[in-house]
């Protein structure tokens, strides 16, 4: 493999490609690298895994894993010597999710009147509002915005930000933001300030840090994170919630949903609503 950096792309069905993410999400020396999961062509069933690692271990170690999958086609592609996550940004159309409008610098033309719009420079971080589960937790919290308010909310994962500062723009009044990457947490901070939006961003690996811990129980948690480690923050999401509080879960395939909310259902949660967009699921649970 190049030490150049590289884009691994692997094509086939959908079950096939369900199959391969779930072997990606499983392997410890994966646990680092950037993935999607879309579907590519409905017609012919044909999905698409999109991986970027970042160490060429890591590199072959993901071609190795998707090309041992029958059915699934396997592509190595060398990234240019150029800012081609600013070059795709550019491409990507804003997002509306409900309330919620999401868009880049490059459509600072394009805001509507009647909505809640959301500046999101993603950069480094996870986040821009286009992926699935990102669309999926805000067109949740747009439905329970239609009921009630959340004073206090806490964002786990926060990556860009969108989420904390979805929360920030309407009327929480205390919104906290974490990520495991200190890259994240800039951006987060970043993005908070051209929202002109009080949402706090703080490195924590964990919801037992001390920032954290000093603003619960939360009214409202979200977690866009990954399956495995929804499940490992079960208990603790539990204990950062107040009684009847929500949690708007996400970064799990539809086919490790039911692996996620049994460890909820175990944990005195009760399931209020699902979405699925393409291949992911965001789950809305509340804390009997």
């Amino acid at each position: 493999m190049t030490d150049d950096p590289v884009q691994i792309i692997a094509r086939g069905p959908r079950a096939v490609a369900e199959a391969a993410s779930r072997l990606l999400d499983a392997d410890p020396l994966l646990e680092g690298v950037t993935y999607s999961i879309l579907e590519e062509d409905e017609d012919h069933d044909i999905w698409r895994i999109d991986a970027f690692p970042t160490e060429p271990e890591e590199a072959e170690r993901l071609r190795e894993t998707l090309a041992a999958q029958e059915g699934l086609g396997v592509s190595v592609e060398v990234l240019a010597d150029a800012d081609w996550l600013a070059m795709a940004l550019s491409g990507l159309p804003p997002v509306r999710a409900g309330r919620f409008f999401v868009y880049g610098a490059h459509d600072l033309g394009r805001r509507p009147v009647n909505t809640v719009n959301l500046r999101i420079e993603a950069g480094a971080a996870f986040g821009t509002g286009h992926h699935g589960t990102t669309v999926g937790c805000l067109h949740a919290y747009d439905a329970l915005l239609k009921r009630r308010r959340f004073a206090k909310v806490l964002d786990v994962g926060a990556g860009t930000g969108v989420l904390a500062i979805a929360a920030a723009r309407t009327g929480s009044r205390l919104v906290l933001g974490t990520d495991i990457d200190p890259v994240s947490v800039r951006i987060g901070r970043e993005n908070a300030k051209l929202n002109q939006v009080r949402a706090r961003f703080v490195h924590a690996n964990g919801l037992a840090e001390r920032s954290v811990q000093a603003g619960a129980p939360y009214d409202l948690v979200f977690a866009n994170i990954l399956a495995r480690p929804l499940v490992w923050l079960s208990s603790d999401i539990r204990a950062a919630l107040k009684p009847g509080g929500l949690a708007i879960l996400s970064g799990l395939l539809r086919s490790q949903e039911r692996f996620v909310r049994g460890a909820y259902l175990a944990r005195g949660f009760r399931v209020r609503r699902r979405y699925h967009r393409d291949a992911w699921a965001t789950l809305v649970l509340q804390r009997v």
